[in-house]
């Protein structure tokens, strides 16, 4: 028979259980663990634990998303819709303005003429602050305070950080205000664990032609599907190039209701198809280097394109043939070589890459073209190329990058 304990036991057992994942739950609390971080479910999981616990609740929470806030503020019908206070942070900024604009809808509406105030926090001290978040809003319920690069404020003013704190704690009720901190730069924790913070990174592959749609119908515009494919192909999954083209699409169509086609991004983006970056990519990964060569030129005469961006993405693509190659080295099944590398992408989920299925599939039958070795000096060749570029004092772009995808197919002549 088994051993159960006493109920006094079982009593102890359960509390130092239950301390034990307190402990935890404040440890990743303390490490600012959120959305973004290696262990979001470890935080998440700690945080549900807790509530049914009956724990109560604690200051950190994990940073929520951009679908996340939009889903809150359309089923809170009756005002307020919005917290008191937002920390939004990450290296989106396309879906930063997003947000703000969804608060403002949510918070003033069509008052915000009169009760939206924009300010940067270098240029503010602790008396413009509290004047601007303690002004009553003007036959309104509520007024909007946006206030960006809020990164600085424990860089350069140690008084209005402070002040901004003590704000938090307590803010007024009749004051959203919006915290923006840049690109690439991490949030204050103080901020984080005062304020509903929302993560907004970079799309996903799969996601950015839903988004393009989206955004588009904002403008007014209706892309034909061919017309989404051509553009994204055009300019990569970089929501402040998409954006751009899309207010040049929507100028061109003047408010009219008709769908903007792939002949209409061609004739306004500068892009046919065949001849975006991505057939360039392909030609050369296909040790096509005469195809890749003659696209070189119209690639670069592109919006936005630059010998550096071309031979970026080379590089990019170079690596991933070279995973694929090695899979092939290492005896793996070729029919199952897509599935392989489309697993070891999912583990390490890296940015600036096309559909993670569509770049396994493209890398496991172009490493059919290369030996490891051949891969590993093609590498070598794109670096000195981007040192080239980067370096020169007068720059050949067109000269470099084709110099380079025609040294691909002297590669293949010297392994044959």
């Amino acid at each position: 028979m088994r051993d159960f304990p006493s109920s006094r036991s079982r009593i102890r057992e359960r509390a130092s259980w239950v301390a034990t994942r307190i402990r935890t739950a404040r440890h990743w609390c303390s490490r600012r663990r959120s959305a973004s971080s290696p262990h979001p479910r470890a935080a998440s999981s700690f945080s549900a634990f807790l509530g049914a616990q009956g724990g109560g609740n604690f200051a950190c929470m994990p940073a929520i998303t951009l679908d996340a806030l939009l889903r809150t503020l359309k089923k809170t019908a009756a005002p307020p819709a919005a917290e008191p206070v937002y920390l939004l942070h990450g290296d989106e900024d396309v879906l930063k303005d997003e947000a703000i604009r969804a608060l403002l809808d949510a918070s003033v509406g069509p008052n915000r003429d009169f009760n939206l105030d924009v300010r940067f926090a270098p240029d503010l001290t602790p008396e413009s602050f509290n004047a601007l978040v303690n002004t009553p809003p003007m036959l309104a319920e509520r007024r909007a305070v946006v206030i960006r690069a809020v990164e600085q404020l424990g860089k350069r003013k140690t008084k209005l950080r402070d002040e901004v704190v003590r704000y938090l704690a307590q803010p007024n009720p009749t004051t959203v205000l919006v915290l923006v901190v840049a690109a690439g730069e991490e949030p204050d924790a103080d901020l984080v664990k005062a304020s509903t913070s929302v993560l907004l990174e970079p799309l996903s592959a799969e996601r950015v032609p839903r988004w393009l749609r989206h955004h588009a119908t904002t403008l007014k515009v209706t892309l034909a599907p061919d017309a989404v494919d051509l553009l994204i192909a055009a300019v990569g999954n970089d929501l402040s190039t998409l954006a751009r083209e899309l207010e040049k699409l929507a100028a061109l169509t003047g408010g009219a209701t008709r769908e903007v086609t792939a002949q209409d991004v061609t004739s306004l983006v500068g892009v046919r198809r065949g001849e975006t970056v991505y057939d360039l990519v392909h030609a050369a990964l296909e040790r096509r280097a005469a195809r890749a060569a003659q696209l070189v030129q119209p690639v670069l005469e592109q919006a936005g394109m630059s010998g550096v961006k071309i031979v970026s993405l080379l590089g990019t693509h170079l690596v991933g043939t070279s995973l694929a190659r090695a899979e092939r080295d290492r005896g793996a099944n070729v029919a199952r070589l897509p599935d392989i590398v489309f697993r070891q992408l999912l583990a390490v989920r890296p940015y600036g890459l096309r559909g993670y299925k569509e770049e396994a599939a493209h890398w496991s039958g172009w490493s059919a073209h290369w030996t490891g070795g051949e891969l590993s000096r093609a590498l070598r060749a794109a670096l000195a190329a981007d040192n080239a570029l980067k370096t020169a004092t007068v720059s050949d772009d067109r000269g470099i990058v084709t110099q380079l995808v025609l040294g691909f197919a002297a590669l293949n002549k010297e392994a044959a």
